[in-house]
């Protein structure tokens, strides 16, 4: 199966800090990535750097053959690029229904007025959020929130998602209705890269992890192997855990 995304040794420096340094991955069509790591390995700047947030210092990354690490955020969206963040951020004085028609706004073919309402709500009812597509997005729940952000994600019709820790703080019940959630974009065809620290969603989920520590590939695989390796074991997930 071909590459839809191809990172090359991605470098991105604040100053003295390193925050990701030489690295390489790639995500081949229809696969779910887990991008692992602690806490500060780097993996939410990689994010923003394939998402065009942040300028890359060094490095190449190609999604669908095309270099995009030298574009403007919007045209990596408009490419076939969406994602979620780690902080929520939704349209706090719009409606749930109107952020998720911002989205059918700015996609490489955008839809606007009656049709734009009949997808949205569509995309809505699909995250699970349909009683509330009327409420005001700043009176949701935070998870609420974030299923919002899927859903407009989702309306810029990506062939890549790039979800940062979107399980996180989910309760048991919730947690596995979104794995279902993601499972079926995963069987529509859509590609994921999935920054998360809940390792049941990633042992269901990914077919094959990259692990990150201070900046670098630590580890690439099956998830499976991955999660076993003495040195992931070691420098992430503890002997408790592994």
């Amino acid at each position: 199966m071909s590459a839809l995304l191809e990172v090359e040794d991605l470098q991105k420096s604040f100053g003295g800090l390193r925050a990701v340094s030489g690295l390489s991955f790639s995500v081949a069509r229809g696969e779910v990535l887990g991008l692992l790591g602690p806490n500060g390995s780097g993996k939410t700047t990689a994010l923003n750097l394939i998402s065009g947030a942040l300028a890359a210092s060094g490095g190449r990354i190609h999604f669908d053959g095309r270099r995009i690490d030298r574009l403007a955020p919007h045209h990596i969206a408009r490419a076939g690029v969406a994602r979620t963040f780690q902080l929520v951020r939704v349209l706090p004085g719009m409606s749930c229904l109107e952020n998720v028609q911002v989205g059918l706004a700015f996609r490489a073919k955008p839809v606007f007025g009656a049709a734009s309402v009949a997808e949205a709500m569509e995309l809505i009812e699909r995250v699970g959020l349909a009683p509330r597509a009327h409420v005001q997005a700043g009176e949701l729940t935070y998870i609420d929130q974030k299923r919002l952000e899927l859903a407009r994600a989702l309306a810029l019709k990506p062939r890549l998602l790039l979800l940062d820790e979107w399980l996180a703080g989910l309760n048991p019940t919730e947690l596995q209705q979104g794995i279902t959630l993601i499972a079926a974009l995963r069987s529509s065809g859509l590609t994921v890269v999935l920054v998360e620290h809940v390792m049941e969603a990633v042992r269901a989920l990914c077919d094959r992890c990259v692990v990150m520590s201070t900046g670098s590939g630590l580890a690439a695989g099956p998830t499976a192997t991955v999660l076993a390796d003495p040195a992931v074991i070691d420098v992430y997930l503890g002997r408790a855990h592994a």
